[in-house]
């Protein structure tokens, strides 16, 4: 059982995410990951099962902030249905296939994956790179495809996959704040599918922690999504209020900072 420092860390964090996930649209893990890499270490988690554990953790998370991020959204009417129907498809299969892979990958490369995502990130929010809106949103065939690719990268980072999925609705000529709300909600089906996949790959594995369903830490999921859960509509009213383009460089730096961090850790 985590001492009351680590359970005060997971409260505060999982404020931090579900505040995150419903003003950026970015899905809280982005956040969360990092955290439980550092939390898990200093709990003694086994090497080899750190990032996987962080991984199931923040998906797992994500099920509940999600929820309430979309919910907070589509109160606003900035979710669009018929995309969340027509590309949870792929979604679903991507995201499970990728958890599989991730549990079969070291904790270095999952480590090295997550660090290069992070500068990926914090590059795009920082320059500010939007796709030209220059196209339509594809077919079934086409969406499956973009939510296979989706739920697949979301599931090696542990993220929600709005990082992904704005960009390519904003690329489709979907305004922003109707993006980050339908990102919100997709990132839903991403994280019910990760979650079952790390947690049917984490069943049975040696050296898992105590209180750990598969590769998912039941006392981080219940202090971070109890948190966030509370949260989320908070960002999703923000977002609808302060200037987000210059938070995003706010936080870029300090995803920046984080992937550093993590970087060193490395070598």
């Amino acid at each position: 059982m985590p001492s009351l420092t680590f359970w005060l860390a997971y409260f505060a964090f999982g404020a931090a995410a579900g505040v995150i996930a419903g003003l950026l649209g970015v899905g809280g893990g982005i956040v969360v990951v990092p955290a439980l890499y550092w939390f898990f270490t200093a709990q003694g988690f086994s090497q080899e099962l750190i990032m996987q554990m962080a991984l199931g953790t923040s998906l797992a998370a994500i099920c509940f902030t999600s929820v309430s991020s979309f919910r907070a959204h589509h109160r606003r009417g900035a979710v669009l249905w018929p995309i969340v129907k027509t590309i949870t498809p792929g979604i679903l299969v991507g995201t499970f296939a990728g958890s599989c892979v991730a549990a079969r990958l070291p904790t270095g490369f999952l480590k090295g994956f997550f660090v290069c995502f992070l500068y990926y990130v914090s590059a795009q929010m920082l320059l500010n790179i939007k796709p030209k809106p220059s196209r339509q949103l594809p077919g079934k065939a086409g969406m499956f495809g973009a939510g296979a690719t989706i739920g697949a990268v979301s599931s090696l980072v542990g993220i929600g996959g709005g990082t992904l999925s704005v960009p390519f609705m904003t690329w489709c000529n979907i305004p922003m704040h109707t993006a980050v709300g339908t990102s919100a909600a997709i990132g839903f089906p991403i994280a019910v599918a990760g979650s079952i996949g790390y947690i049917i790959n984490g069943l049975g594995t040696p050296n898992l922690p105590s209180l750990s369903l598969g590769y998912i830490s039941l006392p981080a999921l219940v202090g971070i999504a109890g948190v966030s859960f509370l949260t989320a509509p908070y960002g999703a009213k923000l977002a609808h209020k302060l200037p987000v383009a210059t938070l995003k460089r706010v936080f870029a730096i300090f995803l920046l900072a984080m992937a550093t961090r993590m970087l060193v850790g490395l070598f």
